[in-house]
């Protein structure tokens, strides 16, 4: 069945307060984008825990609100607008929205994901592309890593070249599994991954049964004692800097740790937070994001 998009540029301000009087209007779906997105205006939007999210929305929104074919858009946008303060309807578009195959629309935008010379990071839906490279077999899910992201990339790469077999690996953080999965068919023994998510241990459970790799897989608060050769953690500079004392004690007399999710801009505050307790330098820098790493 179609359905009506609707979409309304807003300043910063008011985006999230209209975006809420629409779903309370009657819409099925609304998403807030950045009306200045690929241009040279294009703003940079995240946060991270323990940091203050200076802005929650760009300077110029596109909010988009998706409804019923048979609603009446109009009566929709003229509810919101007066639910948000606003004295008239913003500007806006309405256009029908073609049932699709939405499953195969999403495999489509999925490919497989080089990673170096031999590793790739292959969808269930699609077939190896090189017969003799190391594929990691896995599927966008609820928990952060597909190997899309450079920060995923940067640890990847480093376990490719790092990696000894037989030696033991922690992936602090282990989001899908990804890092783990990969130690693991770099002839990594043991191999274990925890995380505060519940979501992130069920996910890496599941792709290390599809990659038929064995992973110890466990909360963080059943790591007491444990210490491995490598530590790995793919998180963001704040929960890092907090996690210093932790992640370097997991590691043995002479093991390594790598770090990313580290802003370029980010990486002397890294490095400080962590100097007292081993000393890192950067691996590799891919798209304003730095992968560090250093030995006990």
């Amino acid at each position: 069945m179609p359905w009506l998009e609707l979409r309304f540029v807003c300043a910063e301000r008011e985006a999230e307060a209209f975006s809420d009087a629409l779903m309370e209007a009657g819409a099925l779906s609304v998403s807030v984008e950045d009306a200045d997105a690929n241009t040279a205006q294009e703003q940079p939007l995240f946060g991270e825990p323990g940091m203050a999210i200076e802005n929650t929305a760009w300077r110029r929104n596109v909010v988009v609100a998706l409804i019923d074919a048979d609603a009446d858009a109009q009566a929709i946008a003229r509810e919101a607008a007066t639910a948000a303060g606003y004295a008239e309807v913003p500007p806006h578009t309405v256009k029908e929205v073609a049932d699709q195959d939405w499953v195969r629309l999403t495999q489509s935008q999925f490919d497989p994901i080089r990673i170096s010379e031999r590793l790739w990071i292959v969808p269930s839906w699609h077939e190896p592309p090189d017969p003799n490279a190391l594929a990691i077999r896995l599927d966008p899910g609820l928990a952060f890593g597909t190997g899309s992201h450079p920060t995923t990339r940067l640890c990847l790469q480093w376990l490719d070249t790092h990696i000894k077999s037989g030696e033991s690996v922690l992936d602090y953080g282990c989001g899908s599994g990804i890092l783990a999965v990969a130690a693991a068919k770099f002839g990594a023994s043991p191999v274990f991954a925890t995380d505060i998510d519940p979501q992130a241990l069920v996910a890496s459970r599941d792709n290390a049964a599809a990659n038929d790799c064995t992973l110890d897989i466990r909360g963080t608060d059943a790591l007491t004692g444990l210490t491995a050769d490598v530590v790995v953690a793919n998180i963001l500079t704040n929960p890092l800097k907090v996690l210093a004392p932790a992640l370097v004690g997991h590691l043995k007399p002479g093991g390594r740790l790598t770090l990313s999710g580290i802003l370029d801009s980010q990486e002397d505050e890294v490095i400080a937070a962590y100097r007292p307790l081993i000393s890192l330098t950067a691996f590799r820098r891919e798209d304003g994001w730095t992968c560090l790493s250093g030995t006990k």
